[in-house]
């Protein structure tokens, strides 16, 4: 029986200090996040991490440190939707990186803003039982489909649908291949009563917080971080509203032991999302 660790983590798309955080002597450089970001890994030894914002200077910032503490874990690269995994736990079998299109069929609108929704598909074997998963990592559109909303586009909620149902299309088709659980990890900006949620559950996904035998966080595992400024506790809502998900099919009865956040005091100038984890055994 092997134990591995499956991690979510939005590490915020934020190279540059900006002259809010500044002004109060606060600096939000992918420099200055860098360690409380690196430190989250320090501190919960993920097997695999599916990140989402993470720019081309903090995977390169990132992977330096990794080497530098002599840590095994290398990068498949997918712009902004990158999987880290652990080089002694794992081999890649498959891996292919898809940017979602920026329009949805048939409505007016742009739903891919800097080219940073997307995904990253991976096979992983594992090395200690030759056994294999399927691991993604995705971002979805943001925008919110609710007219009452600052942030309102129309049709947000269907982009964000049809953007989940192109992954698990993809998925359906390795699966098929691979005859292997699938994991579906990211920052989906919907909340489990969602069109994209409902997409998933009904192709036959389960939720890992649902699956969970042992533990289940029942946080939302988000706080105001943004450029103007940061806060220093999380929002104080709960699970149904939370926006990070790890989806899972195909996994062995009673595998999903744990489903975890973490909101250490130090990671709260570091992004707006707490990494969300799933302990499993395969």
């Amino acid at each position: 029986m092997t134990k591995l660790r499956l991690m979510s983590n939005n590490i915020w798309n934020r190279d540059e200090n900006t002259p809010a955080w500044a002004e109060r002597g606060d600096d939000c450089s992918a420099e200055a996040r860098l360690p409380n970001l690196f430190r989250i890994y320090e501190d919960t030894l993920p097997d695999v991490i599916g990140q989402q914002e993470c720019s081309l200077k903090m995977a390169d910032l990132m992977m330096r440190r990794f080497a530098e503490k002599e840590m095994p874990y290398t990068m498949l690269w997918g712009k902004f939707t990158p999987i880290i995994y652990r080089t002694d736990k794992f081999e890649v079998v498959d891996a292919e990186y898809r940017l979602y299109p920026v329009n949805l069929p048939g409505r007016e609108g742009s739903f891919n803003d800097a080219a940073s929704k997307s995904y990253s598909l991976a096979a992983l074997r594992v090395k200690e039982s030759g056994k294999l998963i399927l691991f993604a990592s995705t971002h979805l559109w943001w925008k919110s489909g609710d007219p009452g909303k600052k942030n309102y586009q129309p049709y947000s909620a269907e982009a964000r649908e049809y953007q989940i149902r192109m992954l698990i299309a993809r998925v359906d088709a390795w699966q098929a291949k691979y005859n292997c659980p699938a994991i579906i990890v990211g920052d989906l900006n919907s909340g489990i009563h969602s069109l994209a949620l409902k997409a998933a559950f009904a192709a036959g996904f389960a939720h890992a917080h649902d699956l969970a035998a042992d533990y289940r966080d029942e946080t939302m595992g988000v706080h105001y971080c943004h450029p103007d400024r940061y806060e220093k506790l999380p929002y104080p809502r709960k699970f149904d509203s939370s926006i990070d998900h790890i989806l899972m099919r195909g996994m062995p009865d009673g595998a999903v032991r744990r489903f975890c956040r973490y909101a250490p005091a130090y990671y709260m100038a570091a992004s707006d999302h707490f990494p969300v984890w799933a302990d499993i055994e395969l």
